[in-house]
């Protein structure tokens, strides 16, 4: 499969496309091919390091990542981050061993079927986050005071990826060995949702469990 758009995320039973993308971690390209044949692939596609949960959810995988390459299973990290803006974060916030790739573009999130909501869904969702918050906000207002809060200052490349992206959805698929995927997960992001839904790790290990035996 090419890089191409599909109209609906990838499921189990669905070929994954060959995606090749500029490394963040090291230097050169990182391809969904280079996994087939060798081990099977947990890939997780996140909007830019602008966005608080995506750094979030980077750090979980990078969290999970000597758990999951016990087992046999490769991570790789997928950021809407130009990549010396994102080479800049991790050097900064490093997470040896894990690999992350860029894709300003979000050429791989078309590949894997992740939609863009519109703006109007986006800035009608509130976020309740108890002890992290001071009270419900929009997604735009939760960004800039966790931003804020967390020191993450934005840059003009950031803000390149703030006006074209905001409403992008991720999600984090399980590819095994033949470059099929078994698993998939991905993000709701609808009005009356109290905060972004992650996958459970627990679920993530049992399944790689699965997914790399076979």
């Amino acid at each position: 499969m090419s890089m191409c758009s599909v109209d609906r995320p990838l499921q189990p039973g669905d070929p994954a496309p060959n995606i090749v993308l500029d490394a963040i971690s090291r230097e050169g390209k990182i391809a969904l091919n280079d996994f087939r044949g060798r081990s099977p692939l947990l890939i997780g596609l996140f909007r830019g390091l602008h966005c608080p949960f995506c750094r979030r959810h980077v750090a979980a995988m990078a969290q999970l990542n000597p758990a999951l390459r016990e087992k046999g299973v490769e991570c790789l990290a997928v950021v809407n981050t130009p990549v010396e803006r994102a080479r800049l974060y991790f050097r900064y916030h490093p997470m040896p061993h894990l690999l992350a790739a860029s894709d300003p573009e979000r050429a791989s999130h078309r590949a894997f079927g992740l939609r863009e909501v519109g703006m109007d869904t986006v800035t009608a969702i509130r976020i309740d986050l108890p002890g992290e918050l001071p009270e419900p906000m929009d997604v735009m207002a939760m960004n800039e005071f966790l931003n804020r809060k967390e020191g993450y200052e934005i840059a003009e490349a950031d803000q390149q990826m703030m006006a074209s992206g905001q409403g992008q959805l991720v999600g984090q698929f399980l590819i095994d060995r033949e470059g099929i995927v078994r698993w998939s997960f991905t993000e709701v992001l609808e009005v009356g949702l109290q905060t972004f839904r992650v996958p459970k790790p627990e679920e993530l290990i049992s399944v790689a469990s699965q997914v790399a035996h076979q």
